[in-house]
C-alpha cells in the first residue's frame, strides 16, 4: 500500500518490518468492530532482539528508549498485517508499556516516550494515545522494554 501513512513513513525514512509471528500459543492482534489489539511487542530488528537487559541496571534510560521505538515499529507493522493499509487507522488509542526496571529506577515513562513519540511522528495527532507506564522485574527473553496497543480503524 501507498497511502499517506505511508508516504509519512518512507519521509520519516522508516522501513517498517515484517510482522513477527507469535511466539506461543496466541495471535499476535485480534480485530474486533473498529479496534485491533495488538499481543506485546518486543524490540527486534532485523530478526535481532536488541537492548536486553534491566534500565536502570545495564541499560540505560536512552537505549530503552531506542528499544520502545523498536517495539513501536513492531505494533505498527502488526497494525499494517491487521487492516493492510495503515491509513485505515482512524486513531492510536492506548499503549501499554513494561518496562524490565532495576528496584529504584522510575523513570518508566520516559522510557516508553520513545514508543509515543513514534507514534506522533508517523500518526500525527491522530497518534496522541493514552498509555501505561510499568515497571516489572523482568520481561520475556530478558528484553528491557515490551509494549501492547490498541488501535481504532475505519
Amino acid at each position: 500500500m501507498s497511502g499517506r501513512i505511508e508516504a509519512r513513513l518512507k519521509e520519516l525514512g522508516i522501513a517498517l518490518p515484517a510482522a513477527a509471528a507469535p511466539a506461543a500459543n496466541y495471535v499476535p492482534f485480534v480485530a474486533t468492530g473498529n479496534l485491533v489489539f495488538v499481543s506485546g511487542q518486543l524490540p527486534f530488528e532485523n530478526g535481532q532482539l536488541r537492548h536486553k537487559g534491566i534500565v536502570g541496571a545495564g541499560v540505560s534510560v536512552e537505549d530503552a528508549q531506542a528499544a520502545a521505538r523498536l517495539c513501536a515499529l513492531n505494533l505498527i507493522a502488526q497494525v499494517r498485517t491487521a487492516v493492510g493499509d495503515l491509513d485505515m487507522v482512524a486513531r492510536v488509542v492506548k499503549l501499554g508499556g513494561f518496562v524490565a526496571s532495576a528496584p529504584n529506577f522510575t523513570d518508566q515513562s520516559k522510557v516508553i516516550n520513545g514508543a509515543s513519540d513514534l507514534m506522533v511522528e508517523v500518526f500525527g495527532d491522530l497518534g496522541r494515545h493514552a498509555r501505561a507506564a510499568v515497571g516489572v522485574a523482568a520481561l520475556p527473553l530478558g528484553v528491557s522494554v515490551e509494549i501492547d496497543g490498541v488501535f481504532e480503524t475505519f
